[in-house]
């Protein structure tokens, strides 16, 4: 049997404020709540679970997980993502072998990326 992803989880150190920027900034919907420190997102077919954990820490200098998203308009998203003040590492199109990306971090220091991807 092929190993296959089943679910993307991001833990963090204060789930309300994880729900807040997963959803107002980046635009996910909350799908359920599994319990005081537990929701899911709505993702299609993979989930992604966001958990609150006591030894989560606030602005990590390196993360083991980048999550990637896909836009269609990756200079919109800058200037977006801009005006919610959020935290880039690299806040210019950058050209990658798919097509062009943008990477910044979560109000926790999760990177993430957002990948344009060329037709």
């Amino acid at each position: 049997m092929k190993n296959q992803v089943c679910v993307i989880s991001i833990y963090v150190p204060n789930l309300i404020k994880a729900i807040d920027f997963y959803t107002n900034t980046l635009g996910f919907e909350l799908n359920k709540q599994y319990g005081p420190k537990i929701v899911s997102l709505v993702h299609e077919e993979l989930p992604l679970v966001l958990e609150e954990k006591d030894n989560a820490t606030s602005n990590q200098d390196i993360s083991g997980v980048v999550l990637g998203l896909r836009t269609e308009d990756i200079y919109e998203k800058v200037k977006f993502l801009k005006e919610k003040e959020v935290n880039f590492i690299i806040d210019e199109p950058t050209n990658c072998p798919p097509g062009k990306y943008i990477s910044f971090r979560d109000p926790f220091g999760n990177v993430l990326e957002y990948l344009q991807f060329e037709n």
